[in-house]
């Protein structure tokens, strides 16, 4: 007699496979949101160690700095004069005295190297006309909260068609776009006056999707950025008594005062578009870092309301 073999059929092969793949299905996308929840919760902790950095050199300087890694530097001396000194070696204005990894200033999704520059605009400006926003704050005086104080103090000055962010040797500050920044070449690597920004700061600049499959870097942190405070009305820096206060560049700002937020995890519902959902990371200048819907954030900017 000869002992018969049994082999897998075709039915039983397939069933396997079939609840293999299934098994993957399940576990691979816990997988990725575990790791996305952990990587949610580092960069919440990064933020507060940022926020308690700019503390204490507001404690030293008596204002807030005008960028938190700081601005792009070069070798001024030596063999690499010229060239940009990696994001590593600078002396920022919080790194290395008061924030001591550069990964504290990089977002988990931030893969670029500290060596990367880039060249930044302003985010997208608010899209309700005037009278349409409610900012939670009297900025006309009448003692109350209402449209009535959403006005041309209140809004964004510049935005993405305003052109990039540089360096304007003539007022010894930053603007953007215009007349001010004539004379700057993006097409030239070494004018640090147009890349600007080190990349791997993902709280000072971020890069984001915009319709069409293209991407630009805005701006996350900045000390003003109303019309009046930037230079359309009052001048460059001055403010005025309707301007929004929730400025870093102001002496007091209050404590709903938006300091920079995190938009690597946001979900979009079209190139440029975020789902408004709370994927974004907000820091206010007193409190933890929290969730915010990315939509208002991408729609309002600084303008956020404490909720």
């Amino acid at each position: 007699m000869t002992k018969g073999t049994r082999a897998f059929t075709l039915i039983e092969l397939l069933t396997v496979i079939a609840i293999i793949a299934i098994l993957s299905g399940i576990i691979v996308p816990v997988y990725a949101r575990v790791k996305d929840n952990a990587n949610r919760s580092n960069d919440i902790s990064h933020m507060n160690q940022l926020r308690t950095a700019l503390g204490l050199y507001r404690e030293d300087q008596g204002a807030y700095p005008p960028q938190l890694l700081g601005y792009v530097t070069l070798y001024s001396s030596g063999p690499n004069a010229g060239n940009v000194m990696p994001a590593s070696v600078v002396q920022g204005f919080l790194y290395s005295k008061r924030v001591g990894s550069l990964e504290t200033f990089r977002p988990a999704y931030n893969r670029v190297s500290p060596s990367a520059i880039v060249n930044a605009v302003f985010p997208t400006q608010d899209p309700l006309a005037l009278g349409n926003f409610v900012p939670g704050l009297d900025l006309n005086g009448d003692g109350n909260s209402t449209a009535a104080d959403d006005t041309l103090g209140s809004r964004q000055a510049f935005g993405p068609a305003d052109g990039f962010v540089c360096w304007d040797p003539a007022i010894s500050a930053v603007a953007a776009g215009g007349t001010r920044c004539s004379g700057v070449s993006l097409s030239d690597p070494a004018d640090v006056r147009a890349r600007m920004f080190y990349s791997i700061s993902g709280y000072d600049v971020a890069n984001v999707p915009v319709a069409g499959g293209a991407s630009r870097n805005e701006l996350r942190y900045a000390r003003f950025w109303t019309n009046f405070a930037i230079g359309v009305g009052a001048g460059f820096g001055n403010g005025d008594a309707a301007d929004d206060p929730r400025q870093l560049g102001y002496t007091n700002p209050p404590d709903n005062t938006v300091v920079t937020w995190n938009s690597y995890f946001r979900e979009y519902q079209s190139p440029g578009v975020p789902q408004r959902i709370r994927k974004d990371i907000i820091l206010f200048l007193n409190g933890s870092a929290r969730p915010w819907d990315s939509r208002a954030l991408a729609d309002a900017a600084w303008r956020q309301k404490a909720d």
